[in-house]
């Protein structure tokens, strides 16, 4: 592969990854602050984690209304960045007047729906720029907007901070975010040929084997991903309100474990996309879903521990929960012929952020039932369904380079 040379692919990159940082921290600036939103409107558990769930499906359909439409081919990049960024700031700020959980409920939608012109296009407006290293650019993306998740909680951590700091700073982050790349990206050298959504490719992606397994990999990853993400603070809440006999439950310094959980995902996506350049995409894939479904049954064994024990698990947890996610799309793109690829990359996407609505609702009804120590456990089924099907799709496209090099004379 012919190496990059261009010294402006490192500031563009570092353009989006700051830009995606901002934009993205509208995911969770309502789970941030989920327990005030409880105690105002009067929520159920259930109720709470649908604030956070309807986020994903706002996305899946904004992802399938954009591809359908074919918007990211006929709509310049850093324009419907910058556009899908700006409304879905506005749509988070405006839960601040929301007059009660319904209205709030389709403002949350409104700002997922949204995050589907912030987060896909970024991917791919940094691959414009990267042939070589794409694997390691593509990871600081997902760093950085897994950083940028992490930021309501680091300002809620903040003493004395309540609902409309948390709420605002994301909306006003996401605005710049939007200043940024309208003013600050232009196209790099590499862009994509248009391959626009098609019903009748469905079909052919389907039929490529490669990609059902690295799918059913993803979706693996994918269940445990955001409910881990969603339900880590209330997790370490209650394991320190057991470790002190129910008499402190130090809410700032559960945000900013929480932060830190969750932020430092951002460095486990460039350590994997640095490992798999150069090791191999199903094999960082394999390492990556065996820590984070150990760390899955772990943390009921250690809850109620000290703190800094069940923090150095969750840490780790974090780190290794998302250093895979890049490499997926990229399995996808070298499996299914050209002409489908961004069909099938749609189809991975939705039904992956369709799949986490599940676990998202699962996790919390399970500790409302039998307690926090265990919720997590059922989301090990996701990584274990994932190294099946990651190992399969490894053996079978080793098998091809196999049969060529026992075919060759001794």
């Amino acid at each position: 592969m012919e190496v990059d040379t261009s010294t402006t692919r490192w500031r563009v990159l570092a353009l989006l990854g700051f830009a995606e940082l901002l934009g993205m921290s509208l995911w969770f600036s309502a789970s941030a602050v989920t327990p005030q939103l409880r105690s105002i409107w009067g929520l159920t558990t259930s109720e709470a984690a649908w604030l956070t769930t309807i986020v994903q499906l706002g996305f899946v359909c904004g992802t399938a209304v954009a591809a359908i439409l074919n918007l990211p081919d006929l709509i310049p990049a850093a324009t419907f960045f910058g556009a899908g960024a700006l409304l879905g700031a506005g749509a988070n700020a405006a839960i601040l007047a929301a007059p009660g959980y319904r209205s709030a409920l389709a403002l949350r939608f409104a700002t997922g729906f949204c995050l589907a012109a912030v987060y896909p296009p970024a991917m791919k407006m940094t691959a414009t720029w990267f042939r070589s290293q794409r694997g390691l650019a593509i990871g600081v993306i997902v760093g950085a907007l897994t950083v940028g998740k992490a930021v309501p909680y680091l300002v809620r951590a903040i003493p004395h901070v309540g609902l409309r700091p948390v709420v605002l700073t994301s909306s006003i982050g996401a605005a710049i975010a939007a200043l940024l790349v309208s003013v600050g990206y232009r196209e790099g050298p590499y862009p994509f040929a248009s391959r626009p959504f098609s019903w009748r490719h469905v079909g052919d992606v389907v039929r490529v084997r490669e990609w059902r397994l690295a799918t059913a990999s993803y979706l693996g990853h994918m269940f445990e991903l955001y409910a881990f993400w969603t339900w880590i603070p209330a997790f370490l809440s209650a394991s320190v309100a057991v470790a002190s006999g129910g008499s402190l439950r130090a809410p700032r310094v559960i945000s900013l474990l929480a932060f830190t959980t969750i932020a430092i995902g951002g460095a486990g996506s460039v350590w994997g996309g640095l490992f798999a350049d150069r090791r191999g995409r199903e094999r960082l894939v394999s390492i990556s879903l065996v820590m984070s479904g150990s760390c899955c049954l772990l943390s009921g064994v250690l809850f109620g521990r000290p703190i800094w024990i069940l923090g150095a698990l969750a840490m780790t947890w974090g780190f290794f929960v998302i250093a895979d996610s890049a490499q997926f799309s990229t399995l996808v793109t070298e499996s299914v012929p050209p002409h489908a690829v961004g069909t099938a990359l749609t189809v991975q996407t939705s039904l992956g952020f369709l799949l986490t609505m599940l676990p998202m609702q699962v996790v919390p009804l399970i500790a409302q039932r039998t307690g926090w120590r265990w919720a997590f456990a059922v989301l090990a089924l996701g990584p274990v369904a994932g190294i099946a099907a990651i190992r399969k799709l490894a053996a079978l496209r080793a098998a091809p380079s196999e049969k060529a090099n026992l075919s060759r004379p001794a």
